[in-house]
């Protein structure tokens, strides 16, 4: 590979980098927040890299008649403008669809009391946890709200209400699902506040009990900035 090619390949790359973790929040949809600052040194040495790599070919340059790259160097760039130009999407349903939902833990777990507030604010992993495995049934009678995207549950009729958690990056998302009855689906990737109760099937507080929701209320919002995290619902 030509220096020329080299040297630009570095500065874009450098610069994408910069464009998704300095400059905006799109790093979000690939890694944890807190691998930022990683991914801003990374930009700024690709970057540095790029444009000493680009004056020193320029200083030889001047001396040497041959020194431009055969064309077909230049397609090295498609890639590299692409991330520049244009992040892809965050995963969402089509991801969440073809994961089996997170397992929930084999260890014996204790359970505070639930706060009185109703609705109920609850994560979905809290709510799946307390389905199968809080013997108390605190969970039997009461309204709860949580908040996810909408993917399609296939047969069994319902939909799912869905988050994706990653440990490290998108490549290890694993799903978190709540079945969701009573009310028509969402279009997938439809980001929705939901509100209702545990949908009796099974026996509560073991892993025969279904994780689902007869829903009473569901509200639409905005995806949150960091969609990859079980967090309570938004406001």
């Amino acid at each position: 590979m030509r220096r020329p090619v080299q040297a630009a390949l570095l500065v874009l790359s450098g610069l994408a980098l910069l464009r998704v973790s300095l400059f905006s929040d799109l790093y979000l949809r690939y890694i944890k927040a807190g691998m930022r600052p990683l991914l801003i040194a990374s930009g700024a040495v690709l970057l540095t890299l790029g444009l000493a790599e680009a004056w020193s070919w320029y200083r030889r340059a001047r001396h040497d008649d041959n020194h431009f790259p055969p064309r077909t160097a230049w397609l090295l760039f498609l890639p590299i403008l692409s991330l520049a130009l244009w992040a892809p999407p965050a995963l969402g349903a089509y991801t969440a669809a073809r994961e089996a939902p997170k397992a929930t833990t084999t260890q014996p777990q204790h359970f505070d009391p639930l706060p009185t507030t109703s609705p109920l604010p609850l994560t979905l992993g809290d709510f799946t946890d307390r389905v199968r495995e809080d013997h108390t049934e605190a969970i039997r009678t009461r309204t709860v709200q949580m908040t996810g995207f909408a993917t399609p549950a296939g047969q069994g009729g319902g939909w799912y209400l869905t988050r994706l958690i990653i440990n490290c990056c998108a490549a290890d998302a694993q799903s978190v699902k709540v079945r969701v009855y009573g009310t028509p689906p969402p279009k997938p990737d439809t980001w929705v506040t939901v509100t209702g109760t545990w949908r009796p099937h099974g026996t509560l507080g073991t892993a025969s009990a279904e994780v689902a929701l007869t829903a009473r209320t569901l509200k639409k919002i905005h995806r949150p900035t960091n969609g990859y995290t079980d967090a309570l619902p938004l406001g």
